[in-house]
């Protein structure tokens, strides 16, 4: 089983100190966004927080560690030239030593495409570019050179050199929750990140994280599953990933209902559906524990990658909840 925190935007120094501290703490990996502002319900962002570059700030974490990998959940695919990616991501994994992961997604936060002007086709086309840029990425990485005639991309005898070290490649993260993502992730991924749908509504709606419940994400689990079989690979060849996206540890059961009641109110959630919530973990160590076992057991999950902004949750995590997970 692996585990890992998403990093948010903060300085250089604070970077450094965090994915020190992540390493020490035993994680196994660190992931980084990619956006120009970070969206929260009702479309609301923080226009004066910080937005660095999402490619030198994993170059700072992984310079700064010596064993934790480094990557993105995710990289948005509009925002870059499948070739410029997979030399950045070719770039990162020789910088490290090969401790780099590649994750991509479509892009969906419709603010920041109207902001600075990149286009920002519709879902079906998304997927279509998704796809393409990864089959051009994934040869790009492993062959002299690169042909390639798509509907949105052209190569012609592309190179790219060096070639990672990690072999065939570095393992590719592919995130999202719909049917048609998960179906790119059968052909292309290592790991997919099963989250809630996202994509076609341009943005955070709490509705759509309310209906991503356990019985879904089952559903969703078993449909990448069938669609890796499909495809030629293994029932179990792609890794199915976790991110509980709010976390509360507590110290009693009163104070579990408490946090249930106050978390699940923000995301217009009853109690009982925010304990339940494949995207949210409450609950004393204990609880948490029993939770992290049950959905490796019940939903096939073997990455589990954390969001918190606080060092003590983090902590708290490595201490007194993840040794108690195996």
């Amino acid at each position: 089983m692996e585990f890992g925190v998403l990093f948010g935007q903060m300085d250089f120094a604070a970077l450094r100190d965090l994915a020190q501290t992540v390493e020490g703490l035993g994680y196994h990996l660190a992931v980084l966004g990619d956006h120009f502002v970070t969206e929260r319900a009702q479309g609301k962002f923080d226009p004066r927080q910080i937005s660095y570059d999402t490619i030198v700030s994993a170059a700072i974490a992984l310079e700064a560690t010596r064993r934790l990998r480094v990557g993105h959940l995710v990289l948005n695919n509009l925002f870059r030239y499948p070739a410029l990616t997979a030399q950045t991501i070719m770039t990162l994994d020789n910088l490290s030593g090969g401790r780099t992961v590649a994750g991509l997604g479509t892009g969906y936060v419709e603010a920041e495409f109207r902001m600075t002007g990149i286009n920002f086709p519709e879902m079906k086309v998304r997927l279509e570019m998704l796809d393409e840029a990864l089959t051009c990425m994934r040869s790009l990485w492993t062959n002299e050179q690169t042909t390639f005639i798509g509907k949105h991309y052209q190569l012609r005898e592309a190179i790219l050199w060096p070639k990672p070290i990690q072999k065939p490649y570095p393992p590719i993260i592919v995130g999202g929750g719909g049917r048609p993502v998960l179906r790119i992730a059968a052909r292309h991924a290592d790991v997919a990140n099963i989250t809630w749908e996202v994509g076609r509504s341009g943005g955070f709606r709490a509705a759509d994280l309310t209906a991503f419940d356990e019985n879904r994400l089952k559903e969703r689990a078993g449909f990448l599953r069938d669609e890796a079989v499909k495809h030629g690979r293994a029932h179990d060849a792609v890794t199915i990933s976790n991110i509980p996206s709010s976390i509360a540890i507590t110290d009693s059961e009163a104070e579990t209902r408490n946090k249930a009641e106050s978390i699940g109110h923000a995301f217009g959630m009853s109690a009982e559906q925010a304990l339940a919530s494949p995207m949210l973990l409450i609950g004393t160590p204990e609880s948490c524990a029993a939770q992290i076992r049950h959905r490796a057991q019940d939903w096939g999950v073997t990455q589990f990658i954390f969001i918190t902004r606080s060092e003590k949750v983090m902590r708290l995590l490595a201490e007194q909840v993840l040794p108690f997970v195996n």
